[in-house]
């Protein structure tokens, strides 16, 4: 089976190439290599590799500067991923596409259905659920999994910008009155290689790991393993703030927390807790040495890492 992967230099797309099953031969093209607002590109990208799946995990995901530049995340997460369902139903290709639980507006106190109501609060929310609409009608028989809050040992993610931050010892102040379930990228796309094996999966699913947490909750629980795990022998305090405190261009959900029993069902039950999977990621991030110089404290707040 060959299964192309667009977008695959970012979180998911790297996990996805370095999970690949076996009997499984992952073709992944980075946007230099073929970039999806082109129609063109994409339809002889697609003619050259002749997949049986597609998986688009290329989006634009700056939340805050897609405010200020709205046609090119509309670009790439709208009518790129059109471009992409629409050459996957050419050669007759089952498209799976990654989306987000931005596309909610955040006022419900319960976990979000697949079938929930949708309202995203910015342009970001928006352009991925016009991308989900242009997925559909290209092709009905895809599959859509919303996810949210990935993190990863490698890339731009909320995890490492703490990592970082700890390891500069600086004080950090991150929004603790926003609600959601932090992901590993590593679960997801082993959930998403299990999708590829379940051909009748299609429409709308959500995916994310067990439990929830604020942004706040979840750098306190970062801080607490890098300690436990000696990445740092001391680190400064994480100050809780609030969503206004902080400030930012782009509204976010207060509350975005996903109900994926639909999936986790499908796929043979819930997945690890996040909690257990930070350990694991965090752990992983020690052995690989991965480091870098600290993330601009606007960073902080967690709430502009959608990197797919």
């Amino acid at each position: 089976m060959r299964v192309l992967i667009t977008g695959s230099t970012g979180q998911l797309g790297t996990e996805l190439l370095r999970s690949t099953p076996a009997g499984v031969e992952a073709v992944g093209l980075s946007r230099s290599q073929c970039d999806i607002t082109d129609a063109a590109a994409v339809e002889e990208a697609v003619s050259s590799i002749r997949p049986c799946v597609m998986i688009n995990t290329a989006a634009y995901t700056a939340v805050d500067k897609a405010e200020e530049e709205p046609h090119q995340a509309f670009a790439v997460n709208a009518t790129g991923a059109g471009n992409v369902a629409r050459a996957a139903r050419r050669i007759d290709a089952r498209m799976i596409h990654i989306s987000t639980d931005y596309v909610f507006d955040g006022n419900r106190a319960t976990p979000y259905p697949p079938n929930a109501e949708t309202n995203p609060v910015n342009v970001y929310g928006v352009s991925k659920l016009v991308g989900e609409t242009e997925v559909i009608s290209a092709d009905p028989r895809a599959l859509i999994v919303r996810t949210g809050w990935l993190y990863s040992a490698h890339g731009k993610n909320f995890m490492r910008t703490i990592l970082a931050a700890l390891q500069a010892r600086r004080a950090i102040h991150v929004v603790d009155d926003q609600l959601g379930v932090p992901s590993s990228a590593l679960d997801l796309a082993s959930a998403i290689w299990s999708c590829v094996e379940l051909p009748r999966l299609n429409r709308i699913q959500h995916w994310v790991n067990e439990g929830s947490a604020t942004w706040y909750e979840f750098a306190v629980a970062i801080r607490e393993i890098a300690l436990e795990e000696r990445i740092v022998e001391s680190a400064a305090a994480v100050i809780p703030i609030s969503t206004a405190e902080f400030g930012s261009p782009a509204s976010r959900p207060r509350y975005s927390v996903l109900d994926a029993s639909n999936l986790w069902k499908a796929l043979g039950g819930p997945p690890k807790s996040w909690k257990k999977s930070l350990m694991a990621t965090v752990a992983e991030f020690k052995l690989r040495s991965i480091g870098g110089a600290p993330e601009p404290m606007s960073r902080l707040s967690g709430t502009d890492e959608r990197s797919y």
